[in-house]
């Protein structure tokens, strides 16, 4: 049938519009609609105008196509947000073969009005089967000089604004002129423009502390010429360290060690986009990641400075395992840059007994210990890095590996399913810790053991989530509970029943485990010897706003895309008016972010 009725193009900016509009209420709770008409709005519309002029033939396809593209944007972006709590950026693009690590969460985090976002993309479908757009070219390249103009100035206007924190700075600037800004720092290599050096003092100065030299430094050879066993767990937030449910505790392995442990319960993560393998980076080279970047996707290959190529210096023989694809995550070519000598993965590692996207933690365990004897007949001494992987998202475990019989209550619950999960990688590291013991090795090994990253965050916590959490913890859920996770060290006769509270980070890791080693690093390092420092300032890009940081007494969130900033009190968590003290900490986060990129810059990709 000859399409006669003519469609007028002005409904097609309205639809826009429409969609506009919902994405930034449900984005960023836009109120003002002065900030949408000439902040968000025109650069959308100036994409759809040049379509509708520059596509002659099967314009209606052409109109389709992008609004589907757009309705994916916001599909995506609604869904990211919810989970990781902060804005995508095209840098994110990059993630796209990692997607597998969360596709099971799809489900949980979608609502069906997300849907409504491809409303219009169905619309269109119809329309195009009756009606021919009816447009006249000359409106539309004006109204495409007026969009252009608009955009423009906006984005010029946005160059001219510092980009601390991504989601605070679309908000502010509009979602496209944000990208468009970060990709032109990013050309320009203005994200790591600082060049200014820290020597160690002021370094320290900086955390609150006097700096005092490595061999005169607490716990300095304490594990000399010792093993060195790093575990790091999936998931493992300190809050369930010595709690129980049910008179079952969570973590009873590990409350066993404690006995005989050195272990701090104030420790931050610091990963940014590239999650877990974020944390095995910060942990094997006591430097920050990228952030909005996954640190991975950027390294060009050069060899660093790392844990595992200076404890080849004092004759040991390093290995990592992890019961996954190394290619995931780009661990083909991390691995290489931290300088393991053996890589053990899915291609090495049986995959039997699979649950989530791997080989059970049992499995991984168990191979790891039996390559420990062939390990000692080729190296004096031996690092192992042990990632696990079993306590992932969405945390679902198969009933006969439920360790925990939980009240009713958290049945099909997503704390609950955590709860299991975390008891399930506790009860592995037991038998592994057993298993050393059996092979004589646990008397000459410094072992440590921590969390890579929060597990309950985002919106798959519900308010029933929440409800349940308040009640297993003792108080409510905060963000320091969200981000602290557990640091052992442990190994026989080396430390009895110790447990610090001083702040540290992911990037205290590292030094602290060289120190205890008696080993000088040589090269600079963000971290310190936790055992010697008791002040510290951190910073975070990726699950707190850009300008946030962690300091000894005080945590600060800057303000997001939704959300002002606030000032807390770091052990009540209690809220404080902003002080001259904490501006003075943002200043000295910012250099010291800044330091960490300087550092981190010959290993990434111009």
């Amino acid at each position: 049938m000859k399409k006669t009725t003519g469609f007028p193009v002005a409904y097609l900016f309205l639809f826009l519009l429409i969609k506009v509009i919902a994405f930034r209420v449900l984005i960023f709770d836009t109120k003002s609609l002065a900030t949408i008409a000439f902040i968000e709005f025109p650069m959308w519309a100036l994409l759809l105008a040049l379509v509708l002029i520059g596509v002659k033939k099967r314009t209606w396809l052409a109109v389709w196509i992008y609004n589907f593209i757009v309705s994916v944007i916001f599909f995506t972006v609604t869904l990211y947000i919810r989970y990781y709590s902060t804005i995508p950026s095209y840098y994110d693009l990059q993630q796209a073969t990692q997607s597998s690590s969360v596709g099971n969460t799809i489900a949980m985090l979608a609502n069906p009005f997300d849907f409504l976002f491809f409303l219009d993309a169905i619309l269109v479908a119809i329309f195009a089967r009756k009606w021919r757009i009816h447009a006249k070219p000359q409106k539309l390249k004006y109204m495409a000089v007026a969009a252009a103009a608009l955009c423009i100035a906006t984005t010029v206007y946005a160059l001219k604004q510092p980009l601390i924190d991504v989601s605070y700075f679309a908000k502010e600037n509009g979602y496209l002129q944000s990208q468009a800004v970060q990709l032109y720092l990013r050309s320009n290599e203005t994200a790591h423009a600082s060049s200014t050096k820290l020597s160690l003092k002021q370094l320290e100065a900086l955390k609150g502390n006097e700096y005092v030299e490595l061999e005169q430094q607490k716990g300095f050879g304490l594990a000399k010429d010792r093993h060195l066993f790093v575990i790091q767990v999936e998931s493992l937030q300190d809050f369930v360290i010595g709690k129980s449910v049910n008179g079952q505790e969570i973590t009873p392995n590990l409350n066993k060690l404690l006995g005989e442990s050195a272990y701090f319960s104030n420790v931050f993560q610091q990963i940014g986009a590239g999650t877990t393998s974020d944390a095995e980076w910060i942990a094997n080279t006591g430097l920050y990641p990228q952030g909005m970047i996954p640190t991975v996707n950027s390294l060009n290959g050069k060899a660093v400075p790392s844990l595992p190529r200076t404890l080849q210096k004092y004759g040991y023989g390093s290995a990592t395992y992890h019961a996954d694809d190394v290619t995931f995550w780009n661990r083909d070519v991390l691995y290489p840059v931290l300088g393991y000598d053996e890589v053990y993965s899915t291609e090495e590692i049986p995959n039997i007994k699979p649950v989530g996207f791997g080989p059970a933690d049992e499995v991984v365990f168990d191979f790891a210990a039996e390559k420990l004897p062939k390990q000692l007949d080729r190296y004096d001494r031996i690092y192992a890095n042990i990632v696990t992987v079993t306590s992932h998202t969405p945390f679902i475990m198969p009933e006969d590996m439920q360790g925990l019989d939980l009240p009713a209550e958290y049945e099909e619950m997503y704390v609950g399913n955590y709860l299991q999960s975390v008891h399930y990688a506790d009860e592995q590291i037991g038998v592994f810790i057993e298993e050393l013991k059996d092979q004589g090795l646990y008397d000459d090994s410094l072992v440590v053991i921590f969390g890579d990253h929060s597990g309950m965050h985002g919106s798959l916590v519900t308010e029933e989530d929440k409800a349940l959490l308040d009640k297993f913890i003792g108080h409510p859920y905060t963000i320091k509970d969200q981000f602290t996770v557990p640091l052992l060290f442990t190994g026989g006769n080396l430390f009895h029943g110790i447990q610090m509270d001083r702040l540290g980070g992911q990037v205290d890791i590292m030094p602290t485990i060289l120190a205890l080693l008696g080993i000088d690093h040589e090269d600079p390092m963000m971290g310190h010897n936790l055992f010697q420092y008791k002040k510290n300032l951190l910073g975070m890009r990726y699950y707190l706003p850009g300008g946030s940081f962690i300091q000894s007494e005080q945590l600060y969130k800057a303000p997001g895309a939704k959300f002002p900033e606030v000032l807390y009190d770091l052990k009540s968590m209690e809220t404080r008016g902003k002080n001259s003290e904490a501006k003075k900490h943002i200043r000295d986060t910012d250099t010291l972010l800044n330091y960490g990129d300087l550092l981190l810059k010959p290993y990434l990709k111009n």
